[in-house]
């Protein structure tokens, strides 16, 4: 071991043993939650919340964040996609995660806790104790059980039946989906990919509880709770406000810019083929290999993840899995007969959609309209070519 390693791990010592000890909070002592704002990356784009135990006496200021996770998991890629990640109670110096915030220019709010000294014991001890080694480890689930409903969990288990939940903290209730697009545009390619890829369970109303899987719900509703006859919690403070900076989205990038190249390049050459008589047969084995190869997806999403919001993915009618297969039948000059009856059959499967949309079955993604339109055109041709003895 060298000198460095051996003066590293002396100066660790401190820490280690310091937590090692059952701590006894002292009148002074303070407990907070905190509430981040959005952030840039796909992880922090929905905010976040976290604990705060602050006892100068005891001389700490610790964080309690529920929404860690380590990237060297083996299979990390592979678990996350299922839905298997485990997620980690982990704990942090306050000045170093309040200073991650400020640098990433993400406002924090802090609610300080109207407990009594008896009252923060019991909040710590839990929090103590989900922190040992074999407790800090849990199964994520973006809905209902992540950082933010997590706060709750805990406050709840301190407290029991006396803290109290206001069901009316809501102005209006939302669907899952309208929450989440409450936070990420529509003409975003994040946005695009969670409206492929999370089914019709997500747009039934949120109970108000369930709309605290998200942190500002989180802070609302404990702004109003009660514990027995009192405010759970002193006014919201601003810890750090964000600077102002300007949106820089470029159209040129965004998902409705390369979807409305799309139809109309689907549409240019499906009307040259047309004119000329003749059929681009890697066209149509593009389009019916990709709306196979997201139905497979899907079904991967639906029937083999533990995700609770990818069940009952209605996207599966238009991304037909079959459509894999039926890439490579096109693909020939002149294939069977009946692929104009099949192309008619993908036709009906997209009207089928646009019903289930508009009756509210599931809420389909504005941008897919412009998908929807250049397959409509194409399977149309598809469906006239085959009535064609000739073409090219």
């Amino acid at each position: 071991m060298t000198a460095k390693k051996i003066l590293l791990t002396l100066l660790l010592l401190p820490c280690i043993f310091g937590y090692s000890q059952k701590v006894e909070l002292s009148p002074s002592s303070e407990i907070s939650v905190i509430t981040c704002g959005p952030g840039n990356e796909m992880y922090s784009i929905f905010g976040h919340s976290a604990i705060r135990v602050y006892d100068a006496t005891q001389g700490f200021d610790v964080v309690y964040n529920y929404g860690t996770f380590d990237f060297t998991t083996p299979n990390f890629t592979l678990k996350f996609a299922r839905g298997k990640l485990d997620y980690t109670l982990s704990r942090q110096n306050f000045p170093y995660f309040l200073l991650n915030y400020e640098e990433e220019n993400r406002w924090v709010k802090s609610q300080k806790l109207d407990l009594s000294l008896e009252q923060r014991q019991a909040v710590f001890s839990i929090l103590e104790t989900n922190y040992l080694p074999q407790n800090r480890d849990y199964k994520y689930d973006f809905f209902y059980n992540n950082c933010a409903t997590k706060i709750w969990d805990v406050l709840k288990k301190a407290f029991g039946k006396a803290l109290v939940f206001e069901e009316n903290y809501l102005n209006e209730r939302y669907t899952h989906r309208e929450l989440i697009r409450q936070n990420v545009p529509i003409n975003t390619w994040l946005g695009f990919g969670i409206d492929l890829a999370l089914g019709s369970v997500i747009d039934h109303t949120a109970s108000p509880k369930e709309h605290m899987f998200l942190p500002a719900y989180t802070m609302e509703e404990i702004e109003v709770a009660k514990l027995g006859p009192k405010a759970l919690a002193l006014p919201v403070e601003t810890i750090f406000k964000e600077r102002p900076e300007e949106e820089h989205a470029i159209f040129l990038l965004s998902p409705g810019f390369w979807l409305s190249f799309f139809f109309v390049f689907v549409l240019a050459l499906t009307y040259l083929d047309f004119k000329n008589n003749t059929r681009r047969r890697w066209l149509d084995f593009s389009l019916f290999l990709g709306t196979g190869v997201i139905g497979f997806v899907i079904i991967f999403l639906w029937f083999f993840t533990d995700h609770s919001a990818t069940a009952g993915n209605l996207n599966l009618i238009w991304a037909f899995p079959l459509n894999f297969f039926m890439a490579f039948v096109v693909a020939r000059k002149r294939g069977p007969n009946w692929v104009a009856k099949y192309a008619l059959f993908s036709m009906v499967l997209i009207l089928v959609c646009a019903v289930l949309w508009l009756s509210g079955v599931q809420i389909f993604s504005p941008l897919l309209i412009l998908i929807g339109l250049a397959l409509l055109v194409r399977y149309l041709f598809l469906f006239w070519s085959y009535q064609k003895p000739k073409l090219a």
